[in-house]
């Protein structure tokens, strides 16, 4: 490797960047630590359109990518295609010390496989156990699929020089399922941006003319649980006999048309709005203005262990929570969600009932997120953990322990 600056090439499929929030924390602290960092991401759709560009000094190589469609053929076609480009655009990149690949999907470890016999070390970062979005996305078992994407899985783990892992549950995969030792894996939670992120002074017009407003924030595919959301509020209404609420479902994803056919048909029309993707400014009106957030993930093999990005965005603008119960929820938000029984879509309900007649457990609940974001959650510490990853990783040997 030639002097100067080390160099560490960030691979990612799942999302562009800086759309990517986890991804564009971690290349900054990077870049602020003296890397030279380049990232290899799909070009976004309305965002992030550019073939080349270069923000705050990070340098960003996007290839076009159309999202799968038609089960798990589209998958493959897709994947096939973002391996191509990826292969591609690092040899144009060329040489790096650090090559840092995140799932989904755990196909990563093939360019990084060959950067690591150009001399790179490799960075694993987990965003997902693709077993469980598996299982829990398309609900056909332990089929043939399942296996592949297992076995895809080991080959990751067992290529990674260390592994990066979103919360404690993920950790623990790593070390169990993957075989790694507990010092090679590093925990780097994902967290807001509280300095991009921040509330705002409400506007009640936001509310459409209704004392209270509830609000959703997130992606929209099978195992997200906005269907469950809608269903609670089908119940809210109908076995709580409440209306003075109005709903804003943000963001978009693979079920979000389906999401607003079943809002018609359970006649929620008039009082549940769809925004799709919404800049971030627009995003901090609403939240700001929410009086109780909705976390409606199921739960299923991936949610329970997942921690999920909603939940930290409503804490850090110190908005209450009703989730269902997960494990790595309440690792989370503690004291600033309420928990209804799994899947319980009547006592979701009753819940959002509690929290709109009680004001100052609201305020309570929020002033506990907003604690958490700020202590034990903070980013800092995130920052702390990625750095010593990137030391341990630069003195690995690139050996694996034997098991």
């Amino acid at each position: 490797m030639s002097g100067g600056a080390r160099r560490a090439l960030v691979l990612v499929e799942n999302l562009s960047v800086p759309f990517d929030r986890r991804v564009w924390q971690e290349c900054a602290t990077l870049r602020d630590a003296g890397w030279r960092v380049d990232v290899i991401c799909p070009q976004g759709g309305k965002r992030d359109t550019e073939a080349e560009a270069e923000i705050d000094g990070i340098r960003i190589h996007r290839y076009p990518l159309h999202a799968a469609t038609g089960g798990p053929a589209g998958y493959l076609r897709e994947y096939g295609a973002a391996l191509w480009h990826t292969f591609r655009l690092a040899r144009e990149v060329g040489p790096v010390d650090v090559v840092h690949a995140c799932n989904p999907p755990d196909l990563l470890f093939l360019p990084a496989l060959w950067l690591k016999r150009r001399g790179a070390r490799f960075v694993f970062d987990q965003h997902d156990l693709v077993p469980e979005l598996y299982l829990s996305r398309f609900g056909r078992g332990k089929d043939l699929l399942y296996r592949a994407v297992c076995l895809l899985e080991r080959l990751t783990y067992r290529a990674a020089d260390v592994v990066l892992a979103t919360n404690e549950s993920y950790k623990e995969v790593a070390v169990r399922r993957g075989g790694r030792r507990p010092e090679d894996v590093f925990v780097v939670r994902s967290a807001p941006d509280v300095d991009r992120f921040h509330p705002v002074p409400a506007e009640p017009e936001l509310k459409r003319g209704k004392p209270h407003l509830l609000c959703y924030l997130g992606v929209m595919g099978p195992q997200d649980g906005v269907d469950y959301a809608l269903r609670a509020l089908a119940k809210l209404r109908d076995e709580c006999g409440r209306d003075d609420w109005h709903a804003v479902f943000v963001g978009g994803g693979d079920t979000f048309d389906a999401m607003v056919e079943l809002s018609r048909t359970l006649g929620l029309t008039d009082r549940v709005e769809f925004t799709g993707r919404i800049p971030d400014a627009d995003l901090a009106r609403y939240l700001s203005t929410a009086d109780v957030c909705l976390s409606p993930d199921p739960h299923n093999p991936l949610n329970d262990v997942s921690t999920m990005n909603k939940v930290l965005e409503y804490m850090v603008m110190g908005r209450p929570v009703v989730s269902f119960e997960l494990r790595e929820a309440r690792v989370s938000a503690g004291e600033a969600a309420v928990y209804a029984p799994a899947n319980d879509e009547s006592a979701f309900a009753k819940l959002i009932v509690e929290l709109l007649d009680d004001p100052e457990r609201r305020t309570r609940m929020g002033e506990v997120g907003r604690e958490r974001i700020g202590g034990p959650l903070s980013w800092r510490n995130s920052q702390t953990a990625l750095l010593a990853a990137y030391a341990a990783a630069s003195k690995s040997t690139g050996k694996r322990p034997h098991r």
